[in-house]
């Protein structure tokens, strides 16, 4: 009995490491799912300032900015964050401002939630937005993963250490 159970542990830490190698693939996909939705949004911005900019004085409600300095931000941390969540570099902290700007878009445009931003907490409202939430979530918990800049000026890093002392 001993044996077969040892047996039924030994595969699934087997099963489990080679599921784990999954991590960097997923990690990778959920870094370039969210960058392209900001990307995305950057460029629909940018490619009708006047629209924008009418969004932002009479549709979106962001907090502390005015609507014109909101809208430029917005364009512009929707074109330059995915680049450097896409590649991996500067990944948590970027996983992380795009996190609370991603709640602040939600705050800020109350169209999302028209029946009370507590009804589409849970459920089907700002479905997007929770989907973004819970992959940079992920990103700021694991890190951006093995195939990222990041990861790989660490291991220079670490190289260039170990040669040194």
């Amino acid at each position: 009995m001993q044996a077969s159970t040892q047996k039924l542990w030994s595969g699934y830490e087997r099963l489990t490491e080679a599921l784990g190698s999954l991590e960097s693939p997923a990690l990778l996909l959920f870094r370039a799912w969210v960058a392209l939705a900001f990307w995305r949004a950057g460029v629909v911005k940018l490619d009708d300032p006047y629209g924008t900019s009418y969004l932002f004085n009479y549709s979106y409600h962001v907090p502390l900015l005015p609507p014109n300095i909101a809208a430029f931000l917005g364009t512009w941390i929707e074109l330059l964050t995915p680049w450097f969540l896409g590649f991996g570099l500067l990944c948590r902290p970027v996983a992380a401002f795009l996190f609370v700007y991603n709640i602040i878009c939600v705050i800020s445009y109350p169209d999302l939630w028209p029946h009370g931003f507590w009804h589409g907490l849970v459920g089907h409202g700002f479905s997007d937005h929770k989907i973004w939430a819970m992959m940079l979530l992920m990103i700021i918990a694991r890190g951006p993963g093995k195939l990222s800049i990041d990861a790989l000026l660490l291991r220079w890093r670490a190289r260039s250490a170990a040669s040194r002392g």
